[in-house]
């Protein structure tokens, strides 16, 4: 019997003014899974993620996070989602020590939980040389890796990342797919991006966004079969 999805989203709309930014969003995506979003600036994928992290709320649809309904529960929805925005949100005048820290307090982790949650999370995340560092002076790819770890201090089976990897530099990207690889088993990892070669690499499925509209997440296949796809429907020739 194939294991429950983590993420159930069924028929999600949503609109901006008069503008449709969403069109009947419905997908599904089971653990040990990642998919990559697709999508040119302004297709709706940061919207998309913000709905599924809790941040908004849609005009229509459902949504389910590992069994709970976000619109019926949404505090037992939320505890099992980890988000981390284009920009991490770091409080500049915090080590990265204490910025785990408070994350966790805020997940509901206290004393011994929270102290081993933390160092649990700087260890995944490769952040030990810089854990006491404020991080307001971290690099960019040190950033992104506090953001990364913030987001999973509390150990929630769904992921949500919205271009992780923009502003870093290859080497930096690199280290942040082979991160993701080791946080995969038994989570749900959405990330989006524009970049078809970031997605066919470090993705089980990709699904491209546009004028509001999912297609069917699917394998990226190779490169030529994944920017034909992408082609078609950014260019709104897809059948």
């Amino acid at each position: 019997m194939p294991p429950a999805p983590l993420i159930e989203a069924e028929g999600l709309s949503r609109r901006h003014g008069r503008r449709e930014v969403l069109r009947g969003v419905s997908f599904t995506l089971a653990p040990d899974q990642v998919l990559g979003l697709l999508g040119v600036n302004g297709a709706g994928k940061s919207t998309l993620l913000r709905i599924l992290a809790g941040v908004l709320a849609p005009d229509a649809g459902r949504l389910r996070i590992a069994g709970a309904e976000l619109g019926a529960d949404p505090r037992a929805a939320r505890t099992r989602i980890g988000w981390l925005p284009e920009r991490a949100p770091l409080y500049p005048e915090l080590t990265v020590t204490e910025s785990l820290a408070f994350a966790a307090r805020l997940r509901g982790l206290g004393g011994a939980a929270a102290r081993s949650a933390v160092k649990r999370a700087v260890e995944r995340c490769a952040l030990g040389e810089v854990r006491h560092r404020l991080c307001g002076n971290l690099s960019r790819g040190f950033a992104q890796r506090a953001g990364l770890a913030q987001a999973i201090v509390h150990e929630p089976p769904v992921l949500l990342l919205d271009e992780p990897t923009a502003g870093l530099d290859p080497l930096q990207a690199q280290r942040f797919h082979e991160l993701l690889t080791t946080l995969k088993s038994g989570r749900a990892i959405v990330l989006s991006s524009h970049q078809l070669a970031e997605v066919q690499a470090g993705c089980d499925l990709a699904a491209v966004l546009h004028a509001g509209v999912l297609d069917a997440p699917a394998p990226p296949g190779d490169g030529r079969a994944l920017s034909q796809r992408f082609m078609a429907l950014a260019l709104g020739s897809a059948a």
